[in-house]
């Protein structure tokens, strides 16, 4: 194993938790065979087979399973090198490691790029993730900060609600619905739905909206993708519950249009969420405080869709009488 390498570690740690060589590769930005080369490497290294595949799924093999465990270890340890280095090197020179909800990288670059115009030195890290993955991220300390809707309450968390972030009902410009005004719900019932697939924080955002009422639905297609989805609105295919933040190019070249339905818009907040045990580095430290003081005033100047007066993010509130949780009340 001397000659095995940290990037055929985390290759083949990626592997590992999605039994996938597939979505690895999505994950890393790693071709499938780049992803296969790597880990075939590793396995020479280790003198054994660490998958094996029975039909079409891909399994540990006991090697593979003692190997999973070491390079977790392995990868944590650089991770906290790191972080050490970076706490002497302060904010000028720091990696600033984030991950974001997927509907967060409609404006997350941005924040990002005012952040860093004001802290040159300032190397980042930004991953993109579903809900699973991002919790994923915090689980095993492969990042700083996460910036999602739903604060998980698996894991021993810091939640601060930065930014309003509004959920809209999206029709193509010509539909039926367009020009009315205070659309009961009872109206959306009879139009078919789009909606992102159960147990996304989309969908769950929806389950908040309509409670009981969400079974009404004529849910038509559940799709994992936003950007599937807004192209299925834009064809005419139904309605949908979507993000504000996620339709603004939409909004602006007028693809699609937000109905005025009553109760709307649904009313969610962003957070910046951190483990509770965790050690910010100042850069860390610093990016939060800007969302936590800039974030809300910065996502609103860049939406298309300008909504009525949100509710205010409140003041910290422990959730536990210890640490803050900045939250909607």
């Amino acid at each position: 194993m001397k000659h095995a390498t940290l990037r055929q570690l985390k290759v083949f740690e990626a592997v590992a938790r999605h039994l996938s060589f597939s979505r690895a590769a999505e994950e890393l930005h790693l071709t499938q065979p780049a992803v296969s080369t790597q880990v075939k490497q590793l396995e020479t290294h280790a003198g054994l087979p660490l998958f094996e595949q029975l039909g079409k799924k891909v399994f540990l093999t006991p090697a593979g399973s003692e190997m999973l465990h070491y390079s977790r270890a392995i990868i944590a340890l650089f991770r906290e090198t790191e972080e050490a280095m970076d706490h002497l090197k302060g904010i000028t020179g720091g990696k600033l490691n984030v991950a974001v909800i997927s509907a967060g990288d409609y404006f997350f670059p941005r924040l990002l790029a005012a952040f860093t115009a004001r802290h040159p030195g300032v190397t980042l890290n930004l991953t993109v993730h579903n809900r699973e993955e991002l919790l994923h991220q915090l689980t095993e300390n492969l990042t700083d900060l996460a910036v999602m809707v739903r604060p998980p309450h698996e894991i021993d968390t810091i939640n601060e609600a930065f930014a309003p972030h509004p959920y809209v009902i999206v029709a193509p410009p010509g539909h039926a619905l367009a020009d009315q005004r205070q659309i009961p719900f009872s109206r959306l019932t009879q139009e078919p739905f789009i909606s992102r697939e159960r147990g996304s924080d989309t969908w769950n955002s929806l389950q908040d909206a309509f409670g009981e009422r969400t079974q009404q639905l004529k849910i038509t297609m559940e799709i994992a993708s936003t950007e599937t989805i807004k192209q299925a609105v834009v064809a005419g295919m139904g309605i949908s519950f979507l993000s504000a933040h996620t339709v603004g190019m939409e909004l602006r070249t007028g693809q699609l249009t937000v109905l005025d339905v009553e109760g709307f818009p649904a009313w969610q907040s962003w957070y910046v969420v951190h483990r509770r045990s965790k050690r910010l580095p100042p850069v860390a430290l610093a990016f939060r405080q800007f969302l936590l003081d800039e974030g809300a005033m910065l996502i609103d100047g860049m939406m298309a869709y300008k909504s009525p007066v949100p509710p205010p993010v409140a003041n910290a509130v422990d959730i536990d009488g210890e640490h803050g949780d900045r939250s909607h009340r």
